[in-house]
């Protein structure tokens, strides 16, 4: 992971705010703070970004988080194709759920799969490999992904791209790519809606727990 820098957020991606009753009752109104468009233009944005800072999109694969964090790395790949003909547009999958450090406190996790392609023979070995998630917030699943990262092989440099930074990091863990800053405080929960995943619309929603 790069430490030494942030991306600077687009002050272009309008903040499109609005309540909802939530279905939870221990889950207060929710807020809208992304729209299916804020999304969109926010992965357009981070593609760019991925291009920029790496001069290009050779050697460069997205190993996309369980379970969003796989649909926006399809996505990213989708735009990246478009940027960067050259871009074979394959992506994988990262299952940290074996390498995660609350297995005590939750031990009926479902151990999922990781996935990728298979123009890499199984190794991501001199690759630039970026990770997508949806949500970063106390650091601790990306640094479960830097785990599982470690029985694939050794690549090149290790990025991460988040559609979310809701920040309360509890590890030195900092994104490469952020398409929304949002704070936040411990008690709200955020939480992204893909279409291909939840049905309905894209959105990032936030609610606070009710008392």
């Amino acid at each position: 992971m790069n430490p030494g820098s942030r991306m600077p957020e687009s002050s272009a991606l309008p903040s499109q705010a609005s309540t909802a009753p939530s279905t939870d009752p221990g889950v207060a109104a929710e807020r809208t703070v992304l729209g299916e468009a804020d999304i969109a233009r926010a992965l357009t944005r981070i593609a760019h970004e991925i291009v920029e800072r790496n001069k290009g999109a050779a050697d460069l694969l997205l190993l996309g988080i369980p379970t969003r964090g796989v649909q926006l790395a399809h996505r990213l790949a989708e735009r990246l194709t478009q940027i960067e003909p050259a871009f074979d547009g394959e992506y994988g999958t990262l299952d940290v759920t074996m390498y995660r450090d609350d297995l005590r406190r939750q031990p009926t996790r479902a151990v999922g799969q990781t996935v990728l392609p298979g123009s890499l023979d199984g190794t991501i070995d001199d690759k630039v490999v970026v990770l997508v998630d949806d949500v970063l917030f106390s650091g601790r699943t990306i640094r479960a992904a830097l785990d599982a990262l470690n029985d694939l092989g050794r690549p090149r440099v290790v990025q991460l791209a988040a559609l979310v930074d809701r920040g309360h990091r509890e590890l030195p863990i900092r994104a490469d790519y952020v398409g929304k800053n949002l704070p936040t405080s411990r008690s709200e929960r955020v939480r992204v809606r893909l279409a291909d995943v939840d049905g309905g619309t894209d959105s990032v929603v936030i609610s606070g727990v009710a008392p």
